[in-house]
């Protein structure tokens, strides 16, 4: 509530001494600036020439701007300047009031002037309104810059890319090989076996050495052998049948 009393308070104390310098420079514009060069040199002002056209242009174009509220401080800087020249030249030694030509009027622009150089022409007005759009721009840069930097790169979205498609290659070829071992589709139970698995080659099996073979290879024991068999077993030297006819 303070902050939009002021801004008010601001804007009519702006347009006020705004019309006020712009109805004396516009006074001093259409009278010519030989006339107010030369009025500046009988009231005894330095360099009246430059004294009148400074004058004449500030006091305008400054009027103007304090009505529009463009380049506040800037422009009131400039008035208070003309103002405290008109004070030491001109109206300070006549004392306070504007009927004896005194300092009273110059006084009051001045300090108003003093008063917008300290605290600016309020939130109504160009200044205003040009400081707000130059400080969304701002941040909607700076939300820009923050965006990009956290955004991946392309080479970062690439590789990305490419992990994942050999991530999903290698599971893919895993399940083929999986389901190729098993001759069929991945059973529950396929699942729990690791893919690399290593294959153990059997062992061939030992031969029968209590069996003796032939010559045939049929695996069966002869007669001369159970013969040989029954002589270890009773302690009897074994008797060799010789076969007949010979």
């Amino acid at each position: 509530m303070k902050r939009v009393l002021f801004d008010v308070a601001a804007l009519i104390a702006r347009v006020a001494t705004g019309v006020i310098f712009l109805a004396h420079g516009w006074q001093k514009w259409q009278g010519g600036l030989s006339a107010a060069s030369e009025g500046f040199r009988e009231m005894g002002i330095p360099m009246p020439v430059m004294a009148a056209g400074f004058s004449t242009i500030v006091e305008t174009v400054g009027g103007v701007f304090l009505i529009l509220g463009l380049l506040v401080r800037p422009v009131a800087l400039l008035l208070l300047i003309n103002m405290i020249g008109a004070i030491v030249f001109v109206h300070g030694s006549h004392g306070v009031l504007s009927a004896n030509n005194g300092w009273e009027l110059p006084g009051a622009l001045g300090a108003l002037c003093l008063l917008f150089l300290a605290l600016g022409g309020g939130r109504i007005g160009l200044d205003a309104i040009f400081t707000s759009v130059l400080h969304r721009r701002g941040e909607r840069r700076v939300a820009e810059e923050e965006l990009a930097a956290h955004a991946p790169s392309r080479g970062d979205a690439g590789m990305a890319a490419g992990t994942a498609a050999g991530t999903a290659a290698g599971t893919t070829a895993t399940g083929t090989a999986q389901a190729g071992r098993t001759g069929g589709p991945m059973t529950p139970a396929d699942r729990d076996v690791p893919a690399d698995r290593p294959e153990v080659p059997r062992q061939p099996a030992a031969p029968d050495t209590t069996r003796s073979t032939g010559p045939t290879g049929s695996g069966r024991f002869n007669d001369d052998d159970m013969r040989e068999i029954d002589a270890l077993v009773s302690d009897e030297p074994p008797q060799h049948h010789k076969p007949p006819n010979r």
